[in-house]
């Protein structure tokens, strides 16, 4: 049932949700859309690439976007359909939409040896920029995500077990879950409590505003819903293999997991299975009582990890 009808609309450019999202504006119009992306830091500084997923946008990095660009330029897209960037309606949402929009956008962001940031979708779109352009990464910093790339085997629980896919699985036939997902204008904040958020303090009228304000109609949730249905159905496979003589240059790059494990999407034994087959040595840092939103739930460590990886690895 749709609750809401008309065109998508973009949220307002300058609106900074009553102060929480203080960072100006930049838009990207190259790729067949508005894009917006935050460019916060110095401009000679070293970049670090913040990717969110579903169903949130770069407000999700608003806590930790000023604990890293007194040091670092700090980028963090809209994907197209979320958060300040156009919902077309005319355009494939799949993993290989969004990774070659996101290469468009750093092309003429012209930045090299970025440090990626990726949380949910982040984690198998960064993978699948790296495995195509890894000349232009320098480090993984991954979180309550997977690579895609990685071997796991059959006594680890899948990522089909988890209650976010059961949800969707179970609701696909009835529409139900189109019918959720294609409203989360009113939805948004139960969809998050499902997939895993766990700190009561965050969920503000404000917050619930900024998280709601990209999909106020049916049209403008598309990317909303064709995310989680694009993994669901298995569409993301072709991409994925396609990239796979990558994978060993994606391997060599510098590689930190920092998994909360209260996941109601990934479960963790998963993530960090999915991360030690590629990166056996690196550190895998558990966050107890952390959901899948990590960074509305622990962004102080999420920073000062971000932080340390960079050092680590100059």
């Amino acid at each position: 049932m749709r609750i809401a009808y008309g065109p998508p609309a973009m949220i307002p450019l300058d609106e900074t949700f009553d102060g929480t999202f203080p960072f100006a504006p930049h838009t990207f119009d190259g790729h067949g859309f508005v894009q917006h992306y935050v460019d916060e830091g110095p401009r000679d500084g070293q970049v670090v690439v913040c990717l969110h997923g579903e169903p949130t946008w770069a407000y999700l990095y608003r806590n930790i976007i000023p604990r890293l660009s007194d040091r670092y330029r700090v980028i963090v897209p809209d994907h197209m359909g979320f958060g300040k960037s156009e919902t077309p309606q005319d355009r494939e949402y799949t993993l290989q939409a969004h990774t070659e929009n996101l290469a468009a956008l750093l092309d003429h962001l012209d930045v090299t040896d970025i440090t990626f940031v990726l949380q949910d979708w982040g984690g198998p779109i960064g993978t699948a920029y790296t495995v195509r352009h890894p000349d232009r990464v320098k480090r993984l910093f991954l979180a309550n995500t997977v690579a895609g790339y990685g071997q796991v085997g059959d006594d680890v629980p899948g990522v089909a077990t988890s209650r976010w896919f059961r949800w969707i699985g179970e609701g696909l036939e009835s529409g139900r879950t189109e019918a959720v997902l294609r409203n989360l204008g009113s939805t948004v904040l139960s969809v998050m409590k499902l997939i895993g958020l766990h700190n009561p303090e965050a969920m503000t009228d404000t917050w619930v505003r900024a998280y709601s304000a990209p999909f106020p109609t049916w049209e403008s949730a598309i990317g909303g819903y064709e995310f989680p249905i694009d993994a669901y159905e298995g569409r993301i496979a072709g991409y994925v293999l396609a990239g796979l003589d990558g994978v060993p240059a994606l391997q060599s790059k510098p590689a930190v997991l920092y998994e909360g494990m209260a996941d109601g999407a990934i479960p963790p034994a998963y993530a960090i299975a999915d991360f030690r087959s590629l990166w056996p040595e690196a550190p895998v840092v558990e966050l107890p009582g952390v959901g899948h939103f990590c960074q509305e739930d622990a962004p102080d460590v999420l920073a000062a990890g971000i932080d340390q990886l960079i050092q680590a690895n100059p």
